[in-house]
């Protein structure tokens, strides 16, 4: 029986994000306080592919790629941090997933929410 996906976002979700936009191949933030750990335990229960608005851009994924192999290195040593991301897929276009985690969302519940409720968004690191 296949894995059902999880799609994460990258920006805010897995990469900190504290800095401004620097273009689609700079990522110079740390991690998500927890966001290696999660990725780790997630890839056994899900296929775990990070997409991004940087995915379709120029050095996008590679510089996703790089960012995160750095880190898993520095986190787990080399033999796991090449396991981990030979199991991360970095689709160019938003993938049909089982489930989503975005810090730009909302869960649509049936109910369109008000227009305000809208325009008073603000992601989880910038409230």
């Amino acid at each position: 029986m296949s894995k059902p996906l999880l799609c994460l976002d990258f920006d805010g979700v897995v990469h900190s994000y504290t800095s401004k936009w620097q273009g689609p191949d700079i990522v110079i933030d740390p991690p998500v306080p927890g966001a290696l750990e999660f990725i780790r335990e997630a890839r056994e229960h899900f296929i775990v592919a990070i997409f991004s608005t940087r995915s379709h851009q120029v050095g996008g994924i590679r510089a996703m790629s790089e960012w995160l192999h750095l880190h898993m290195l520095h986190v787990f040593g080399p033999d796991e941090a090449i396991h981990i991301m030979a199991d991360i897929e970095w689709p160019t276009t938003k993938p049909p997933a089982f489930v989503s985690i975005d810090d730009r969302a909302l869960t649509f519940t049936g109910s369109w929410p008000a227009i305000e409720t809208l325009k008073a968004f603000r992601p989880w690191n910038k409230s």
